[in-house]
């Protein structure tokens, strides 16, 4: 399972993790029931500490996105994906509205708003 973490970010490392876990599990990448790997797995595989893949697990688990299975490890949960992608859209609203309030502030335009977003946005292709 890929997931890139950012030291330089101020986002807490178990929250990036446990972010890019859902964005795979609402896209389908992550399928219900499947298997994810072990808590000293993930660490190893992304050179952490095993506290910071148990809190993400542990909020995936509290979120609903994954069930931990005593003795058998942590398995994704079977979703309602439309709710889901309503909370990632949510989130994305509330970051586009600091967006757009920085930019007023700072009379940076619409156009150019839009122009860095299409940049942006095809980066990630």
């Amino acid at each position: 399972m890929e997931i890139i973490i950012s030291n330089s970010s101020e986002i807490p490392i178990y929250e990036q993790i446990k972010e890019q876990i859902k964005v795979k599990i609402v896209s389908n990448e992550l399928k219900a029931n499947e298997l994810l790997p072990s808590i000293r797995t993930l660490a190893k595989d992304l050179r952490c500490s095993v506290i910071t893949t148990k809190n993400a697990y542990e909020e995936l688990v509290k979120e609903g996105y994954v069930e931990a299975i005593p003795s058998k490890g942590f398995y994704v949960a079977k979703i309602n994906k439309d709710l889901a992608l309503e909370e990632q859209l949510n989130k994305i609203e509330s970051l586009l509205d600091k967006v757009i309030n920085i930019a007023k502030i700072n009379n940076i335009s619409r156009k150019t708003i839009d122009e860095m977003l299409d940049i942006l946005y095809e980066e990630d292709k």
